[in-house]
């Protein structure tokens, strides 16, 4: 064989395992995992906030601005209000948790590790559970605002005109929000997950590729 053609079999063969090695930016996927934990994080912080903010309302004979005895709360809102508080706290704490352990995960996990199987669906639940968590936060940090509305504005059931456009309002934004997010958040999920796979599957196949064509030929 011509000593011109081996060269050029041999730089093509470098060509496709730089090609190769190049496929899969493992960097930019820790990248995207660590900045979407921290703004995670970050929400989940603020509506930590308005956890204690919720539980400062919480207090007996409050009086509301409806300036009817029947519009007042009873002690069964303020009751109601503290539980919801603190299982939207419970949630939120959950969340932040759950996303501060995978984005150690992602940040100290070497690039064989984190292309496993194994790796690759614990990170897929890890996600899952820390972004339900936050959903279902909102969801009980919802209901105790509704709790507030009554405290402060006056009660549901006296026919508060205030009280039920304020519930009203409330629930509409935080349904229309957690209707954008939450499909959002699992199609980036899967997406990622399935990205992973697929790159470490293609990778697999090029490296069976590459070394049947390397192989000497008789």
């Amino acid at each position: 064989m011509p000593s011109g053609a081996g060269d050029s079999e041999g730089g093509d063969t470098g060509a496709r395992r730089e090609k190769l090695k190049s496929k899969i930016p493992i960097e930019s996927v820790r990248e995207i995992h660590q900045k979407a934990l921290d703004d995670l994080v970050s929400v989940n912080s603020i509506f930590t906030l308005a956890v204690f903010v919720g539980l400062s309302v919480a207090r007996q004979g409050e009086r509301s601005l409806e300036n009817r005895t029947e519009c007042d709360a009873d002690i069964t809102n303020a009751r109601r209000l503290v539980v919801n508080e603190v299982v939207a706290f419970a949630c939120f704490l959950l969340s932040s948790l759950v996303a501060k352990a995978l984005k150690l995960h992602v940040t100290i996990c070497q690039e064989e590790e984190f292309k496993s199987t194994t790796n690759r669906n614990i990170r897929g639940i890890m996600l899952l559970l820390s972004v339900w968590a936050s959903v279902f936060g909102c969801i009980f940090l919802t209901i105790s605002m509704v709790d507030v509305i009554q405290i402060k504005v006056g009660k549901l059931s006296c026919g508060s005109v205030y009280a039920w456009r304020a519930t009203g309002v409330l629930i509409a934004i935080v349904g229309l929000a957690l209707g954008i997010y939450v499909p959002f958040m699992m199609n980036a999920i899967n997406n990622s997950v399935r990205n992973v796979s697929k790159d470490v599957e293609n990778q697999t196949n090029d490296e069976k590729k590459l070394s049947i064509r390397c192989w000497p030929k008789s």
